[in-house]
């Protein structure tokens, strides 16, 4: 996937997400079509880790249910790191288990900032996301 669509508000509702988390990890599921997102689902850290994230399996099975009975795909994982780092971590890239990008949200000088990567063979490229 050379880049991500996502709106405002689906950016916005990550971030309140992975805000209320802090300063646990949170993460969720994009669904979408191609390279644009149709809905952001939050989905329970079971790990309740300030440094690791494992999804609660039963959220992520209903959220693929979900999925598959609206017709949308999964395009995108998202998790924050409140502490840092704005990459993948080796434990990110380690356990990378779907062909989909992968958005990290992370403090910047205070604020949440979100940025995509594409995690395969062990290593991770910047995905742009343009946010309309």
């Amino acid at each position: 996937m050379q880049f991500l669509t996502l709106t405002k508000q689906q950016l916005q509702q990550m971030i309140a997400h992975v805000d209320a988390q802090a300063p646990l990890e949170a993460c969720g599921l994009l669904a979408g079509f191609d390279s644009k997102v149709e809905s952001v689902i939050e989905v329970t850290n079971q790990a309740q880790s300030a440094v690791r994230f494992v999804m609660e399996p039963i959220g992520q099975l209903k959220a693929f249910e979900w999925m598959e009975s609206n017709g949308l795909e999964l395009i995108g994982i998202f998790h924050s790191h409140p502490a840092g780092p704005e990459t993948p971590s080796p434990t990110d890239i380690k356990e990378a288990a779907y062909a989909v990008v992968n958005i990290i949200l992370s403090r910047v000088d205070g604020a949440w900032r979100a940025r995509g990567f594409w995690i395969e063979d062990r290593a991770f490229r910047e995905v742009p996301l343009q946010i309309r």
